[in-house]
Parts: C-alpha cells; structure tokens; sequence
C-alpha cells in the first residue's frame, strides 16, 4: 500500500473548540453524551467516544478542497483533552468502525477525481484508498461518512 497518513484536525481547532464554545462557523457547539450504539466518531485523536463521555458537536471548515468543492461539515470531538492522532500507515479506527464511508480523491487543484470516488464499509476501505493515493492525480484524499457525509479524515501519502 502506499505510505500514507490519516490526518486529525489540528489541536489548535480542537482547544478553540473546547475553550470558546463555538464552532467554525461562530455557532455554540453541542455537548452530546455518547451512548452504546456509537457514532461519536472524534476527529482529534479518530477514535471513537466510548459510552458515556461527552463530546462536542460543531461545524468544521475542512481546509480542502478549496473552491468549488469546498464544504464545512459537522464533527465530533472529545469534549475533555484527547492526542491528536499521528499514526503512519494505519486506517483511522474511526473509519474503520463507519459501516459506510465514502472515499473522496481530489487533484492538486482541488477537483474531485469522480472515477477514484467509492462507497464501501470502513472495514472494506483499504482496496479504495489506496487505488486513490496509487493514482498519481491525487493530492490528497477525504473519507467522509456515506450517509450524512460529514468528514472523518483526509488522508495525505507520506514521502517514500
């Protein structure tokens, strides 16, 4: 497979989060406890909330794609103090247990690489992935969940 990187939201978005209370879009995050059936999914450390944590929900304004493609999306994220992910080579596990994502290649100019494009299970998302980051288009790619869409993690290659 090609090197690659599950990227979390920078820590400095998640403090600003935690500290201010509003989202990217200047409106008042929601606190939500997490229950059993799961779909907390974390974008700071892309694990998800185990039952019973609080999380927050708010609106994130994705760094790219920019342009026509551009999109804020809601996420989650662990109302108390989390590591940010930086595990090399390794699906995020918050993809993993999405039972349907949909994965997202985009070119350097920021346009989405339709024929890349593929909906499948988290479990099932490696075959995808890597055909996108393989394609030598691809700048970077976003995995979203398939249903509401919202953005799980964009994925980069590493050097090498």
């Amino acid at each position: 497979m090609t090197p690659f990187r599950c990227e979390a939201i920078p820590t400095e978005t998640a403090d600003r989060f935690r500290r201010t209370g509003r989202d990217d879009r200047g409106n008042p995050v929601r606190r939500v406890v997490a229950t059993p059936e799961g779909g907390f999914p974390c974008r700071h450390c892309l694990r998800p909330a185990r039952a019973g944590e609080t999380v927050l929900l708010g609106s994130y304004d994705l760094p790219r794609p920019l342009g026509i493609y551009w999109t804020p999306s809601p996420i989650f994220l662990h109302e108390a103090a989390c590591p940010r992910a930086t595990t090399a080579n390794a699906v995020a596990p918050i993809v993993r247990v999405n039972p349907l994502v949909s994965v997202r290649a985009y070119d350097a100019d920021d346009l989405c690489l339709y024929d890349l494009g593929q909906v499948c299970a988290g479990t099932e998302v490696d075959a995808p992935l890597d055909r996108a980051l393989a394609d030598p288009r691809t700048a970077f790619v976003n995995i979203h969940t398939a249903r509401p869409g919202c953005l799980l993690t964009r994925v980069t290659r590493l050097p090498g």
